[in-house]
């Protein structure tokens, strides 16, 4: 008794724990996350972001409709330093800390924008700036999320027999290898091990990929996570814990995330040299002119809102394009990474394929029709929900085959059904079952042997009628029908290597490499064959992006230099150790992830050299064209050239942001052929 109240207490404190990881991991991301950058950001949130958005926006619309300046200024001034002052006290951390980065020259112009009055382009600075670090700072907190998920798979509470062949239910972590444990249908195992007794259909594509489930008799081994189909059975547990595959997933998921380096922000490699020349520069100026003014002068105009803005607005806008496709992007960094990527993996099952069974062909024997076999064959799987049983039933359906009523079902776990049709027996199931039975499946045999080694791809059950083998059907996984044309897309975009690596069989992995025109296959891979496939291929200097959407490919998804879950049916693991769900499941768009990719860092080159180039010749017109100034200034009667100046420093940074806004913008079209094809 006293055993059983602290199983139970195991039990409960297990949950509670598994409720508490997400806050745990949550703290531990956010560490993680800090020490990925070797200087602070700004710390805002997405209220006092939109709050200061709300004040600068109202002041514009204050001017327009009040002639009294008093309402839009002071609203602008709020405005500018509710967005500005978090900025600014990065800057200084930063200086304090000798970390010279984008910070700290938005920083600085900030400053020199504020005691210069420009109010209004402290604030447009200070919006564009937060909104860039809120994009860089949104990144998913992946391994920890996929951890979450695994700890889902494997149940908390194990049934253990005892010595008198009762049973019991203990904690899942107080099981030892010797233990006996008993499985029911539709339970996932607890530990891996091996059946000792009875037989089942397990899916394990959580583990393997296979996209059958898998026959299980006593002797064969059952993973831990993987579910149990039909058939209750009871298994002697050989590993527990983290030392169990679905285990050591879990470690390459934290190793991998480990082991990936963040991209380096194009914008620093440039800020990282401009910060310190606009600043000698601005106290040269000072020290030949003796003009605190004019120092204020050049940081205004040196103040780099186009710099600024010439990496978020593009990546905004590719997002934007990204996500009306269906594609969700996680880590901005990607954006730019993808441009890089010379070698895709592909998982097959639910990836190339759709995960679900598709009749292949029917092999009737002699004087036996294509119809009878198809009609018994559906008849007796009316009322299975075997994924073959679905299959059948599908294509009886399509070929509007009528079904005859059954008089009596039996479904035997792991080896098919028998029903009773009026004066008729119908089998349909494993071809060791009917011999079993007393059934010659010689004919039947002979007829599959016939076909192509294509059409032999995949699983097959036999079909009998009383005493007679009717044939056979042949199923297969079905192939996505964007596979082909997205392999193809991706040839064009000079992509030189494509791989599929799958825990299926070879034969079926090589006949869909086959189809779709994919020359590399690594085929019956457990998890960790995946990453180290990956790894390889990085070692050989590939950049290299995975697709994937199960279990067994979260690993490797979270080793790649950039990885794509299929969201819609892909698994909760797969998609948070993934950098792009794909959420429509077209396989289409990972090349144009690569396309986008491309176009998006051309913009975000030139935009960066445009704007770079507008703020120095603006600031040698502004140094050597003095002369200039005040003649204009003497034309229009105006007695401060100051204002010419600011009107000038003003219009230089309006200019520049609205080129660099509209070269970003046309991003956004990016993809509308996929649109256009999917409508």
């Amino acid at each position: 008794m006293a055993e059983n109240i602290q199983d139970q207490a195991d039990i409960v404190t297990e949950l509670d724990l598994q409720d508490h990881l997400h806050d745990h991991d949550h703290d531990h991301g956010e560490t993680c996350k800090h020490h990925q950058h070797n200087h602070s950001h700004a710390n805002v949130t997405i209220r006092h972001l939109m709050f200061g958005a709300v004040l600068i926006l109202s002041s514009f619309i204050a001017d327009y409709i009040y002639e009294d300046d008093f309402i839009s200024e002071s609203t602008m001034i709020f405005g500018s330093l509710v967005l500005a002052v978090p900025i600014i006290t990065s800057a200084l951390k930063n200086i304090f800390k000798f970390n010279i980065h984008m910070e700290v020259l938005v920083g600085l112009g900030l400053l020199a924008a504020l005691v210069s009055g420009r109010y209004d382009e402290a604030g447009l600075i200070a919006l564009f700036m937060l909104i860039a670090i809120s994009l860089e700072e949104k990144t998913a907190h992946g391994a920890q999320k996929s951890i979450h998920g695994l700890i889902k798979l494997t149940p908390s509470i194990a049934h253990r027999i005892l010595s008198d062949d009762t049973e019991e239910d203990v904690a899942a972590r107080r099981l030892i290898p010797g233990d006996i444990i008993r499985v029911r249908p539709g339970e996932n195992f607890p530990a891996d091990g091996k059946i000792v007794k009875g037989i089942s259909s397990i899916n394990q594509a959580s583990i393997t990929g296979e996209s059958l489930p898998v026959d299980k008799a006593e002797g064969d081994d059952v993973f831990a996570g993987t579910s149990n189909l039909s058939g209750a059975v009871e298994v002697k547990v050989t590993v527990i814990g983290a030392d169990t595959t679905l285990g050591k997933v879990q470690k390459l998921i934290e190793e991998a995330e480990q082991t990936r380096f963040p991209a380096l922000r194009l914008i620093d490699e440039y800020l990282g040299y401009y910060t310190p020349m606009m600043l000698m520069l601005a106290l040269s100026v000072y020290y030949f002119t003796g003009d605190l003014m004019q120092f204020v002068y050049v940081l205004v105009i040196a103040c780099p809102c186009a710099v600024v803005i010439s990496t978020p607005s593009a990546v905004v806008a590719a997002i934007a394009s990204a996500a009306r496709l269906g594609l969700l992007v996680k880590n901005v960094s990607i954006i730019e990474l993808a441009a890089k990527v010379n070698a895709v993996v592909f998982d097959k099952t639910g990836t190339l394929t759709k995960g679900e069974l598709e009749v292949s062909r029917l092999s009737p024997v002699d004087e036996v029709e294509l119809a009878d076999l198809l009609q018994v064959a559906a008849t007796a799987e009316a009322q299975s929900n075997h994924p073959t049983a679905i299959a059948i039933r599908e294509l009886a359906k399509e070929a509007n085959v009528i079904l005859h009523p059954q008089d009596t079902y039996e479904e035997v776990p792991g080896k098919g059904v028998k029903v009773v049709s009026g004066s008729s027996i119908l089998y349909v199931g494993r071809k060791i079952w009917l011999e079993e039975l007393g059934l010659n499946t010689a004919a039947a045999v002979k007829a599959s042997e016939s076909e192509s080694m294509d059409a032999m791809a995949g699983t097959q059950v036999y079909v009998a009628k009383d005493k007679l083998v009717l044939g056979s059907i042949g199923l297969r996984d079905a192939i996505r029908p964007e596979a082909l044309p997205a392999i193809e897309e991706l040839k064009s975009k000079d992509i030189p290597y494509t791989a599929i690596v799958s825990g299926d069989q070879a034969v079926v992995a090589n006949q869909v490499a086959a189809k779709i025109g994919i020359p590399n296959v690594s085929a019956e891979c457990l998890p960790e064959d995946k990453v180290r496939y990956v790894e390889d291929l990085k070692n050989k200097k590939y950049t290299v992006a995975v697709v994937g959407d199960g279990v067994n490919d979260a690993p490797a998804l979270a080793a790649g230099d950039i990885s794509i879950a299929m969201g819609a049916i892909g698994s909760d693991v797969a998609i948070n150790s993934a950098s792009i769900a794909l959420m429509n499941n077209d396989l289409r768009r990972v090349p144009f992830v690569i396309e986008l990719s491309k176009k998006t860092r051309n913009i975000i080159h030139m935009n960066l050299l445009f704007s770079v180039l507008l703020i120095i010749g603006g600031m040698m017109l502004f140094i050597f064209g003095s002369d200039a100034i005040n003649n204009i200034a003497t034309m229009f009667k105006i007695n401060n050239p100051g204002i010419i100046k600011s009107l000038f420093a003003a219009f230089i940074h309006i200019f520049g942001t609205l080129i660099i806004i509209f070269n970003s913008a046309r991003l956004v079209r990016a993809g509308e052929h996929l649109t256009l094809e999917q409508e």
